[in-house]
């Protein structure tokens, strides 16, 4: 019943369509499936049950309501979906009922189930990642040597270049990406546990009938089984079940956080940036976009706002995915339930704040003029902190800075320009001609390594 009215964030993105309660019991279904696939390969399911089973699946539907309803009775939807999943193959084989669900648990099958649909999500977040990192790659070089007012707790600082800022939005999609590539591909384990951590129960089918698996060690079945279903669902093989030990889920609950951070960074500088006193950044236009129902000229910076508002929520989120850590004994009451929605909702807000941020970072237009306007605002006040160093061995570090700032103030009250102050300044002019004092107030001449960080971060993509 939710399509985001209230998450536009999230509204009809790709990632939204991977996360319904659809999503969740096929990704249960495709765990279930591997399950029967991996025991008939090792021979503790009949391969007639198998093929029951399959056909089943494909030939039924699941009332979802139905489900989710019946799911209070069990406070899991695993249950419910066991049982409607077992009435299912009965029509077909009765015999093949017996083996669905065999030996598993609830946390077995959600628990997977999970990670498949966090391992589909993530994929499509990636993907987006990739391409905000190829379109600032492109704005980044464009504009690597453009100057542009650094600005420390919202007022001009030092000069930079509008390529090095960038470069840093690019910084940190691609620690965001790299951290989900490598969670992706190995950090995203099968749940196999049986229903206290000890596989008991599945060693026990093994051990019953003609399984070649019937004269193996318990942990030699384990590695068998478990191996062969982490195989077959494309997910990684966890050293030993996971139940209360949720190192999995706080990883994935991290790395979005850190994701939603590194987008929202992005978000909000082109927020300040696209202040109509600023206007050194535009945001895509499109039909509809940006307006306000009451003032006709407005242009609301709205993919900016949409990817901040994803990035306020999800550390929250995240703190329960982190609390819900304190699981005790074998499986606790209450701390993986909690985990359910709250790690959805937080990748959906991310998927849908990658899907954005995709839109903004391909359509993002800088005004280079405005930039220099703003930066000549202060008439070389910017670069203040360069003549500073030049003059403290002259006149003494505490010095050189009161006759800077008494000469910056003064610029501010009369409206004249910092480098004809400190022309007039006689403590100043006994060591800097007007004409060095210009020149060590340009823009240009005080960017450090900023064009270079450009380059790192060209070179890093």
């Amino acid at each position: 019943m939710d399509e985001g009215l209230l998450a536009p964030v999230r509204a009809g993105s790709r990632t939204a369509r991977l996360l319904g309660d659809d999503a969740w019991i096929r990704a249960m279904v495709d765990v279930e499936l591997a399950l029967a696939r991996s025991q008939a390969r090792l021979g503790l399911i009949p391969p007639e049950a198998l093929r029951a089973i399959t056909s089943a699946v494909r030939e039924s539907r699941f009332d979802i309501r139905a489900i989710a309803e019946a799911s209070r009775g069990a406070a899991n939807p695993v249950v419910a979906f066991v049982e409607h999943l077992h009435r299912m193959v009965a029509v077909v084989d009765p015999v093949a009922a017996d083996y669905v669900h065999c030996g598993s648990t609830s946390q077995d099958i959600l628990d997977t189930a999970t990670m498949m649909i966090s391992a589909r999500v993530l994929t499509e977040i990636i993907a987006d990642l990739d391409g905000i990192v190829d379109d600032l790659a492109r704005l980044a070089q464009r504009f690597r040597d453009t100057p542009i007012a650094g600005r420390t707790l919202a007022m001009h600082a030092v000069p930079t270049t509008f390529g090095a800022k960038v470069a840093g939005w690019m910084h940190g999609v691609l620690d965001a990406r790299d951290r989900l590539h490598r969670l992706r591909m190995t950090g995203l384990p099968i749940q196999l546990g049986g229903a206290a951590g000890t596989v008991a129960s599945y060693v026990e089918w093994a051990r019953t009938g003609n399984s070649m698996l019937a004269n193996a060690s318990a942990a030699e079945i384990y590695e068998r089984l478990a191996g062969e279903l982490a195989g077959d669902l494309g997910l990684a093989l966890p050293a030993m079940p996971w139940h209360t030990v949720r190192t999995p889920i706080a990883d994935l609950a991290g790395a979005l956080a850190t994701t939603s951070g590194a987008l929202g960074k992005f978000a909000v500088d082109v927020i300040t940036l696209s202040r109509t006193e600023i206007l050194e950044l535009s945001e895509p236009t499109a039909a509809g976009r940006g307006e306000s129902s009451a003032m006709p000229q407005k242009r609301n910076p709205v993919l900016s706002t949409m990817i901040r508002t994803a990035s306020l929520q999800v550390p929250a989120l995240v703190s329960i995915l982190f609390g819900a850590m304190l699981a005790e004994d074998e499986r606790p009451a209450g701390a993986w339930h909690a985990e359910w929605q709250a790690l959805r909702e937080c990748l959906l807000l991310v998927g849908g704040a990658a899907q954005t941020a995709a839109e903004l970072a391909v359509g993002l237009t800088a005004d280079a003029g405005r930039m220099r306007s703003n930066l000549e605002s202060t008439r070389g006040q910017l670069v203040s902190e360069r003549l500073s160093i030049r003059l403290a061995p002259l006149l003494g570090r505490a010095v050189a800075k009161k006759t800077l700032q008494a000469a910056a103030f003064m610029a501010c009250d009369t409206g004249r320009a910092f480098a004809d102050i400190l022309a007039e300044d006689p403590v100043v002019s006994a060591h800097l001609t007007a004409e060095q004092i210009a020149e060590l107030l340009r823009p240009e001449g005080y960017l450090g390594a900023a064009p270079a960080f450009v380059d790192r971060m060209l070179d890093r993509r």
